[in-house]
């Protein structure tokens, strides 16, 4: 990488944290400063603006978070059950770390830009995106090889995982008590095994 490539490598990373748990929109370019010591001008030299870094640290962030999730379900020998349920084993082990350091990303981004901060909102939409067609692709694997029924929607499951998650997460990260989060995980390995798979138990 380049001096200016290294600078805003750096101004991102050391920043990661700062954003998640202040917050996307409550950050301030002073918050910045201080976190990384270097001026104002040093930030505007590789950023248009606030907004930019916050941004690229969500960008970061995300990328931070699809790559141990995808850790948890990338191994070629694992079948489309072990995936999804690599995927729910990830969030029950994982996140009591992750709350400590603001809790979701793409959550915590979600619920601040709603109206206030459009180029943001338009990459936590992405984000979720992604998401759902990486479950929904594992799903439909599971179809193709006859493990998982051939009658259900995998974008509807997809969808149904992410919306029982993060919805574990918000009111667990809210109340400070993680069994909102393991009673959505407890839902997704039901639906899992009860109607997803081809020979329920």
């Amino acid at each position: 990488m380049s001096k200016a490539e290294k600078t805003k490598q750096f101004i991102i990373e050391k920043t990661a944290a700062l954003f998640n748990t202040k917050g996307y929109t409550s950050t301030s370019l002073s918050d910045i400063t201080n976190a990384t010591g270097l001026t104002k001008g040093s930030i505007y030299g590789n950023f248009e603006n606030r907004d930019g870094v916050a941004i690229e640290v969500y960008k970061h962030n995300v990328g931070m978070l699809r790559k141990n999730l995808a850790d948890a379900f990338s191994q070629e020998s694992i079948t489309p059950s072990e995936q999804l349920l690599a995927f729910v084993t990830f969030y029950r082990t994982s996140w009591p770390s992750v709350f400590r350091h603001g809790g979701c990303p793409m959550m915590n981004a979600a619920t601040e830009s709603d109206d206030t901060f459009p180029a943001l909102k338009s990459q936590v939409k992405l984000s979720f995106e992604n998401w759902e067609k990486v479950l929904s692709d594992i799903i439909r694997a599971g179809q193709e090889n006859h493990e998982f029924r051939q009658e259900i929607n995998p974008e509807e499951y997809a969808s149904l995982f992410l919306m029982l998650i993060e919805g574990g997460i918000l009111l667990s990260k809210t109340t400070g008590n993680e069994k909102h989060l393991n009673l959505a995980l407890d839902r997704v390995s039901e639906l899992i095994a009860k109607e997803i798979k081809q020979n329920p138990l």
